[in-house]
């Protein structure tokens, strides 16, 4: 796994300074830290720090063809490289490494914008054809691999594999967008394809930008999508069949490594999934770490254990410390934009632990999303069905008047708790969606930002995001919409993205099969009843994996990655809470209402309410303002 970075004079061949790239490399040396590399010429610059995993003694970047007319700069791995070697020479292509980044210069050579078609794996990279005088830039298609870029007034693109990379760049313009702000205060996060930059975008998962010198920049183009096309699948059997062999041959391409491999075990179905192929694929006992916490609550290392033991692996397990607080900062410079998952910090310690053995391992990201596994997609069905009784013209006067009359109840069981529920039905299948997942729902936001604030985002809503990826969706089936809407925002802007930073903070290579592209597609065109059934998630998966994970680890109650914030902020935190959410620094920014922010503090540490999702997203903004931003 690798970083790269570049700069490119669309215009002219202007000089590109050496210094200047050299600087906007090293800001990313966490992701290579074996090897790095710089390519100049007339009016192009590339660099790229390496993490050697395969063809350790060559493969180093800038990688170039054979009269080096075409060079490279990768982050990825690219699993049927040898398949593509081999069609490749057949066509009359020389090869000097042994490597997937020469696959891709031969490939460009061979069949032009096409040949991410051919690509099976996770990358970024950016491609130039001195012949065609032109720049290529490609995304993997669900989004494993970032690709940052922006468009400079002097006539020159920049681009890298982290934001970080750009803002080293010191023509860069770092004004805040108020669409993404008002993006991540409902979501946690900035979706693709903004950043929190006004002038730095990033280029969306399944999408390519091709930009030839002296012709106007186009935009980026979509070159795959999720298909969710019905397949003819036979019985509930022969389907689990063949998702058990699917997922094996998935796990199998990713076992390739020339350095140490192991996985991440939570405990989980999906990682535990992942751990049991890859336990009938190995030889030797599987590398396998987890964290614990002192908090029965959040604990899942028994679990973890339990599925260790079956399979027999090389296990590992450290404590968290429970008041980790040093990483709000840490993260805030991690991840260069705002970012509000709480999991980032487990998540950072589980790849720390992970690298102390390893440097490659596999997870069990995107089950949730494949599968339908969240608990809100059946609340989302639940609610699309009663929705489908009555036109939305009635449902929003009757229901968004019950929502407004009933009080608040977080403290009470799930069904006195019908306020939210009420919410939803009073909107539409998006909007409503929008408002189960959001950090800060409408209301909320209206409260949360200044009067100022709200006219500069001209109009712009949290939910046109998810509008524009509805519009397109390929399916209008509930559970599979919400499935298709996450994998295009939270899957991406969430889940990879802590994965991706997380990781590489510790140069440590993360591979995901269950986002393998061929086994998305597949599970795509099933029947949504083998995924969500009643009550539950991940149904034919779990059918399927009985043979090979006990029932008491598939059919337990789903925990997540969480850490206590609602204790943290009434506790050990409470006074950093007060200083950071109502101190000068968001204050500064004009963008908040300083009495709906005392008002968050007052009744979440009160107990009154649990404010403790939306007070972290605060927290992260500010550490950003300060951190990143400088402020």
């Amino acid at each position: 796994m690798c970083g790269f970075v570049g700069i490119f004079d669309y215009n002219d061949e202007g000089e590109i300074h050496r210094d200047l790239l050299h600087r906007m490399n090293e800001s990313q040396f966490h992701r290579g830290p074996d090897e790095g590399g710089l390519h100049l010429e007339p009016g192009l610059g590339l660099g790229h720090r390496r993490l050697s995993i395969i063809d350790l003694s060559s493969g180093q970047q800038p990688l170039f063809n054979e009269d080096h007319s075409v060079v490279v700069v990768y982050n990825g791995e690219i699993y049927n490289f040898p398949d593509l070697t081999d069609e490749l020479k057949a066509c009359g292509h020389t090869f000097r490494t042994h490597c997937d980044t020469e696959v891709i210069v031969h490939a460009w050579e061979e069949w032009g914008e096409d040949c991410v078609l051919r690509f099976r794996g996770m990358f970024g990279f950016a491609l130039w054809d001195r012949n065609r005088q032109t720049l290529f830039l490609a995304r993997d298609r669900l989004g494993i691999k970032p690709v940052f870029y922006a468009q400079l007034s002097d006539g020159q693109i920049i681009f890298g594999s982290e934001l970080k990379s750009l803002m080293a760049h010191p023509k860069l313009p770092q004004e805040t967008d108020p669409r993404a702000m008002e993006d991540y205060f409902a979501y946690g996060y900035v979706p693709e394809p903004r950043t929190i930059f006004r002038d730095v975008k990033k280029l969306s998962p399944g999408h390519v930008l091709c930009i030839r010198r002296g012709q106007a920049i186009p935009d980026p183009r979509e070159y795959w999508d999720v298909p969710f096309k019905l397949h003819a699948s036979g019985s509930e059997a022969d389907v689990g069949e063949e998702l058990i062999a699917r997922l094996r041959e998935a796990v199998d391409i990713r076992l390739v490594s020339e350095v140490p491999l192991g996985a991440f075990l939570s405990g989980g179905v999906d990682s535990s999934a992942v751990v049991a192929m890859m336990a009938g694929l190995s030889q030797e006992p599987v590398n396998t770490c987890s964290i614990s916490f002192g908090d029965p609550k959040f604990n899942e290392s028994s679990h973890a254990q339990k599925v260790a033991n079956r399979f027999g692996t090389a296990h590992r397990v450290e404590q968290v410390d429970p008041n980790d607080f040093d990483l709000i900062d840490e993260l805030s410079a991690l991840y260069d934009e705002p970012y509000a998952d709480s999991s980032a910090m487990p998540t950072y310690r589980v790849c720390e632990l992970a690298k102390k053995k390893v440097t490659v391992a596999l997870s069990g990201d995107g089950g949730d999303e494949n599968l339908a596994g969240y608990r809100r997609y059946r609340w989302h069905t639940y609610e699309e069905r009663m929705r489908s009784f009555m036109p939305l013209a009635m449902r929003k006067p009757l229901f968004g008047a019950l929502g407004a009359l009933y009080p608040k109840a977080d403290w009470a069981p799930k069904i006195f708790r019908a306020k939210t529920t009420f919410q939803s039905l009073a909107r539409d299948s998006v909007q409503a969606y929008l408002h189960t997942i959001s950090i800060f729902s409408d209301d909320m936001r209206q409260q949360l930002f200044s009067p100022a604030f709200r006219q500069a985002l001209q109009g712009h809503h949290a939910v046109d995001v998810l509008r524009h990826h509805a519009n397109r969706a390929p399916t209008d089936h509930p559970t599979s919409l919400v499935q298709y809407l996450d994998m295009k925002t939270y899957l991406v802007g969430d889940i990879l993205t802590k994965v991706d930073r997380a990781s590489m903070a510790h140069a440590l290579e993360v591979r995901v099969p269950l986002l393998d592209h061929q086994l998305v597609e597949w599970i795509s065109g099933l029947d949504p009843d083998l995924k969500l059934r009643g009550r539950e998630g991940k149904y034919i998966f779990k059918k399927s994996l009985e043979p090979h994970i006990s029932k008491d680890i598939l059919y337990r109650p789903k925990m997540g990655f969480a850490v206590p914030l609602a204790n943290w902020f009434r506790g050990p935190l409470r006074e950093r809470v007060r200083e950071a959410v109502l101190g000068p620094t968001l204050e500064a920014t004009g963008y908040f209402n300083k009495k709906y922010l005392q008002q968050l503090v007052d009744h979440h540490q009160s107990g009154r309410r649990d404010y403790s999702a939306p007070l972290w997203t605060l927290l992260m903004y500010e550490a950003f303002q300060r951190r990143a931003m400088g402020r």
